[in-house]
């Protein structure tokens, strides 16, 4: 996945970080990935690190080539050094197994409680 940041300056024609090159967000088949070790091991040093929510360019699920700046927690990193996030929703998900709040931050400017896939580690294997 690409780096933090807010996007690049689009008034330039500067490129998203995250949308091209060797550091593009792209969407992984978790069954493909197999078990991951999640971790939490944020360093304020301005740059991603699991445990970090950090904003990159995320493709629309129509994989279209649009898409769009969105915060996204990161969970782990793959041994070669490739960061796993996951997907945040300012959407409520009250009863929905699949989620967990994780509460609200600066990553929401109107400060709703965001919710993420809470089952990785039953589903995929993740510890």
């Amino acid at each position: 996945m690409g780096g933090g940041g807010a996007g690049g300056d689009r008034r330039q024609g500067m490129p998203w970080p995250g949308r091209s090159g060797p550091s593009a967000t792209t969407e992984a088949d978790l069954y493909d990935i197999g078990p991951v070790r999640t971790e939490y091991a944020p360093a304020h040093d301005g740059d991603p690190d699991p445990g970090e929510i950090v904003w990159t360019w995320v493709p629309f699920e129509e994989n279209d080539g649009r898409g769009k700046d969105r915060p996204v927690p990161v969970v782990a990193r793959e041994t070669a050094g490739t960061l796993l996030p996951v997907q945040l929703s300012g959407k409520r998900h009250d009863g929905d197994r699949e989620r967990v709040a994780i509460g609200g931050g600066p990553w929401d400017r109107t400060g709703r409680d965001s919710w993420v896939v809470h089952r990785l580690r039953e589903r995929y294997g993740w510890r």
